[in-house]
């Protein structure tokens, strides 16, 4: 696989090198021209897209060169895996949620009504034991039942009443839900499953990779079948906001450049001057003497200084390209 992106920077650092060496030249042979006015070049602060998931690259949607809007397809990784993760976990979704729903319900209808039966049976077994218990003690009282029999009877009346309690204790709980701790259970399982869920389909969506804004496809790294390393770029945007301009200016002039200090641009080709705005001005010199700083070296010093184009222009320039920049006074 060809490192096309290693290939950039190594670019971008040639590019970088050249015009300060020409810069430089041009400080020491050109001592009578315009003091403000420079060489420079285009740079782009590029958009790298990449996907934090490796796989192979399935589809390449754009193309170097391509103009793109926001929310563009760029490139699609193989994801079969991910499709059948979301799959599984939504079908344990679906699990969770009716075990959490059929706790809340307590038992069936038809469990209910085989317990009503049983009540009904129970009540009416209560009914015929407490009135041979009744007859029974008064038979006793005349002696004309055995004690053993009376005894007989009363347990069998006692059994009854406990058995009608325990029916009506059973089918109470039966209309009720589960136990308060199963449920809450069953609620931290249906939690971590959507959890799941949520990341299954995270990992899927980021198998598929759009455009952030509107940009210029600059470059593309693989091609479809190409193995795409996690966090890897695959496609390198230029929106037309991240393109700026570099140009050096010597040291008597530096302390006189502000943030926000407005300059013109000219390339070759141009209709006319384009308007651009300082954003960053170097803290260190490019180039440094081997001497002490005397008056006459540090004519010498050229400091690095970057501006932004309107963005309604910054679409006629292109990284590398040379460009002439005259700087205008802060007061204009």
């Amino acid at each position: 696989m060809r490192n096309r992106y290693a290939e950039r920077c190594n670019f971008k650092l040639f590019v970088l090198i050249l015009f300060l060496a020409q810069a430089l030249v041009s400080l020491a042979g050109c001592q009578g021209q315009d003091e403000t006015y420079f060489q420079g070049y285009a740079e782009g602060d590029f958009v790298l897209v990449a996907a934090p998931l490796a796989g192979q690259l399935e589809t390449l949607a754009v193309r170097k060169g391509d103009q793109v809007e926001q929310g563009a397809e760029l490139f699609v990784l193989e994801h079969a895996r991910e499709k059948t993760a979301v799959a599984i976990a939504e079908q344990d979704l679906l699990r969770a949620q009716s075990q959490l729903a059929d706790l809340r319900k307590g038992q069936r209808p038809s469990e209910l009504q085989a317990l009503a039966a049983q009540l009904e049976k129970a009540r009416a077994a209560l009914e015929l034991s407490e009135k041979e218990f009744a007859r029974r003690q008064r038979l006793v009282e005349t002696n004309s039942v055995s004690v053993e029999a009376f005894e007989r009877a009363r347990t069998t009346y006692l059994r009854d009443q406990a058995a009608l309690a325990e029916l009506r204790a059973a089918y109470k709980t039966a209309e009720l839900g589960a136990r308060s701790d199963a449920v809450a259970a069953a609620q931290a399982a249906l939690e971590a499953v959507r959890g799941q869920v949520e990341q299954a389909r995270w990992a899927l969506e980021q198998k598929s990779q759009r455009a952030p804004q509107s940009a210029l496809v600059e470059d593309t790294f693989y091609r479809p079948g190409e193995f795409v390393p996690a966090g890897y770029p695959v496609v390198s945007l230029l929106p037309p906001g991240n393109i700026k301009l570099r140009f050096f200016v010597p040291e008597p002039l530096f302390g006189r450049l502000q943030l926000g200090q407005k300059v013109v641009v000219s390339f070759d080709g141009s209709d006319g001057p384009l308007p651009a705005v300082i954003s960053f001005i170097s803290s260190q010199a490019e180039y440094t003497p081997p001497v002490i700083f005397s008056r006459e070296t540090r004519a010498k010093l050229v400091f690095m200084i970057e501006a932004r184009p309107d963005p309604s222009v910054a679409s006629q320039l292109h990284p590398g390209q040379p460009v002439d920049v005259a700087l205008e006074s802060p007061d204009e």
